[in-house]
């Protein structure tokens, strides 16, 4: 059994057990500032854990890695998952407190830890789970208890609209399969990237209340929202979507970091409904489909292509104005 660095914050006030386990990169501090905003009575004695796995080329840790194909390592996973359970019982029983009064959170990597922590057979369930921007390994969530026994599990998910590293989709497929489950699931977004938004901070402590009086707090996930004028297009969808269109196809080629990109992109939209009919119109983020951006040749971005008969024709490089673009891409250029 893995022994874990534990930091443990125990103010006399201290009613239960809350656990904050760090995303990947991190350490035991990292959610220790959160704690004036999410906990400013003192009501928690607060576990803060280090993962043990250390993250080569910084100065953090995480819970799990992946190899050389992108697979996660399940084994250290489970590991991890055994280390962090024995260390909620021994924590629980030398400070008097009950495990099913316990809250487990977590960032991340972290709320993947946290949600199977609690979603798993066997051990006494916890209260409630704070996972913020979760990351799970993959699908499915991990073993479930019995199915009637997480309809009274609180679970808060935030996540950002913006995040990069673990998409909004992903958190949003994650708790609609809670919810499928009839577990008690609140649902928040916030316009931020991959982080902890001081809004959240103080949605979880609302919902903490909530929890600790005895509900169920629930808020559903949003509708998605309607893809626009340009469809992202990925490596498994590309042969489809741009090979073998009867229409000629518009690629552009982008990225979230690049400012250039999101100078172009409105440009790109109205080219899309101009010529709905004529052209298929399409995005490919290559930090996404590298390998999409090596076959053609994009060295710089924004890269605009024009694709005819499975083929790439012609390509547009820089942000310009859009006559300049349908000129560069060989196109009757509308006034």
């Amino acid at each position: 059994m893995i022994d874990l660095h534990t930091e443990v914050v125990a103010p006399p006030t201290a009613k239960r057990i809350l656990m904050l386990i760090h995303g990947f990169g991190a350490d035991e501090r990292d959610l220790a500032g959160l704690l004036p905003y999410l906990d400013p009575e003192g009501a928690y004695c607060v576990l803060l854990p280090r993962g043990p796995e250390g993250v080569a080329g910084t100065p953090g840790y995480a819970w799990y890695q992946w190899d050389s194909s992108g697979a996660p390592d399940i084994a250290r996973f489970t590991e991890s998952l055994d280390a962090l359970d024995a260390l909620l019982d021994s924590e629980c029983e030398a400070r008097g407190f009950e495990r099913s009064e316990a809250i487990v959170g977590g960032f991340s990597q972290g709320a993947g830890m946290a949600l199977a922590l609690a979603l798993r057979s066997g051990p006494t369930m916890p209260k409630a789970v704070l996972a913020m921007s979760p990351a799970i390994p993959g699908p499915p969530l991990p073993v479930l208890v019995d199915p009637e026994s997480i309809k009274g599990l609180p679970i808060l998910i935030e996540h950002g609209t913006e995040d990069e590293i673990v998409k909004v989709a992903n958190a949003r497929s994650l708790a609609r399969d809670l919810e499928s489950r009839l577990v008690p699931v609140t649902y928040l977004e916030f316009p931020m990237g991959h982080g902890v938004a001081i809004e959240g901070i103080e949605a979880a402590r609302v919902w903490l209340a909530e929890v600790e009086a005895g509900e169920l707090p629930s808020v559903p996930v949003p509708d998605d929202p309607q893809e626009g004028p340009v469809r992202s297009v990925t490596t498994a969808l590309f042969a489809r979507e741009v090979l073998q269109s009867e229409l000629p196809v518009i690629v552009d080629f982008w990225a979230p970091w690049c400012q250039p990109c999101r100078q172009v992109s409105p440009i790109v939209e109205q080219m899309a409904i101009m010529r709905a009919g004529a052209y298929k119109v399409v995005k490919i983020n290559i930090d996404e489909e590298p390998s999409l951006a090596e076959k053609f040749g994009v060295q710089s971005i924004p890269m605009i292509a024009l694709f005819r008969n499975g083929r790439l024709e012609r390509v547009c490089q820089g942000a310009k104005p859009r006559p300049q673009i349908e000129a560069d891409l060989g196109m009757l250029v509308i006034p």
